[in-house]
């Protein structure tokens, strides 16, 4: 099942997020090379893809996980968790109904 993994980061988190990135897009990647992703992104602090300083307020990632609990374990050690880059993370089972 699909799972929406909804992140908020912590004020000021740009500098952590960028040290924590490469880690981060590693498990991304190995989910996408698994045919489990269905999207990943940030949400930027203001209007605009690119938010240089302003930074990022958190991050959504749709994924496929055996059950709820699996998604969560997973969400929970993500690095930019770890490191401190998220203050509150969320997962729900989501259904993708379009496209």
């Amino acid at each position: 099942m699909w799972y929406a993994i909804m992140a908020e980061d912590t004020a000021n988190s740009l500098e952590k997020r960028q040290n924590a990135r490469p880690a981060h897009l590693d498990r991304l990647n190995a989910l996408q090379h698994a045919g489990r992703l269905l999207l990943a992104g940030p949400f930027p602090a203001i209007d605009s893809t690119d938010p240089g300083a302003a930074g990022y307020s958190g991050s959504l990632i749709i994924a496929e996980f055996a059950n709820l609990e699996d998604a969560t374990a997973w969400a929970n050690d993500d690095p930019f968790v770890t490191a401190g880059v998220y203050q509150k993370v969320t997962v729900k089972p989501f259904r993708k109904t379009l496209p």
